[in-house]
């Protein structure tokens, strides 16, 4: 029995170190791609994708590095891949001008032709009204939210522009949690064996910005739909870091951004045990703390992160 322990101990510890290795080679990869070194890209997911290779967004980015690269074998091997393991846009598949240089082998055709089918067998099941309701819930929590970042960059964020811009947005929120709500109480979580995974994901995303108490009436629910896959534990993990910090608890997985009042600096909202936040991480699919903060133009440094931790807690009461 002893040996058993250990053994499945040591799985552990060894599956939690491949999967930080594989979300660090990933975003090193991802980061080559944006710097237009496709080749040292590729070279990145090919270690990665050797750790696991079931992440379809990952593989689908290897594709259309490996096709830049000049490397349309590995580009139609990872994009098949994709398909397998779940990629279902066709449209952005035809339109991705990286992969381009594909258009011309025997083997572009069969993968489309692969896409296309999966694709007819997976809608025969789809709720379609139901798919175009979430699709359009999703243009409208998202469109707004976007022009944000340009907004914000031109007249800043406390600009007249902002203010009207959230105003809007808050409005549509509203629109939008009412149809949520009917949604998830009628039908449950759909998932997107149902609805499509664009369309399952406006779930996630409208729950994420409405108020606390409905976030918590919810989260139950959305539990019960990532151990189903009907839902995807990284968004979980988001929605539990903003139910923590919203009641005054320490996050948990690091996602959330708050902004300091005193200096107007941004910083990542009180976070438990923050030595181990890239394990937390890695164990529900999300990548590094130090890549994720970069979004926001931070640096991560865990231990001037610890000491500040105590002060940055008193920002949150």
């Amino acid at each position: 029995m002893k040996n058993s322990f250990y053994t499945l101990l040591l799985l552990f510890l060894v599956t939690s170190v491949n999967a930080q290795d594989y979300s660090k080679l990933i975003s090193e990869a991802d980061k080559l791609y944006e710097a237009k070194d496709y080749k040292m890209s590729t070279d990145l997911y090919t270690k990665a994708f050797k750790i696991k290779s079931k992440n379809p967004n990952d593989l689908y980015n290897g594709a259309c590095a490996s096709s830049l690269a000049g490397n349309t074998e590995k580009a139609l091997k990872w994009l098949n891949l994709s398909i397998d393991n779940g990629w279902t846009n066709l449209k952005h598949l035809n339109s991705d001008t990286d992969l381009e240089n594909l258009h011309s082998k025997k083997e572009w055709k069969k993968t489309i032709g692969k896409l296309e089918k999966k694709l007819q067998l997976m809608e025969v099941n789809y709720d379609k009204p139901l798919q175009a309701e979430l699709l359009k819930i999703l243009d409208e929590d998202q469109k707004y939210r976007i022009q944000m970042n340009e907004t914000q960059k031109k007249f800043g964020p406390e600009s007249k522009e902002m203010d009207e811009l959230w105003k809007i947005t808050n409005q549509k929120d509203s629109i939008n949690l009412l149809k949520v709500k009917k949604i998830l109480d009628e039908k449950g979580w759909v998932g997107k064996d149902k609805v499509g995974t664009q369309a399952n994901s406006a779930l996630f995303l409208v729950i994420q910005h409405s108020d606390l108490e409905t976030q918590k009436k919810y989260l139950p629910m959305m539990k019960e739909a990532v151990t189903k896959g009907n839902a995807s534990p990284g968004s979980l993990a988001l929605l539990i870091d903003r139910i923590e910090i919203r009641e005054g608890r320490r996050q948990i997985y690091g996602s959330q951004i708050g902004t300091n009042p005193n200096n107007k600096t941004l910083y990542v909202l009180p976070l438990i045990d923050p030595d181990n936040v890239d394990k937390r991480r890695a164990e529900v699919g999300l990548g590094p703390i130090s890549e994720y903060v970069k979004n926001w133009n931070l640096v991560w440094d865990v231990e001037k992160y610890k000491s500040e931790l105590p002060e940055l807690e008193k920002l949150n009461k």
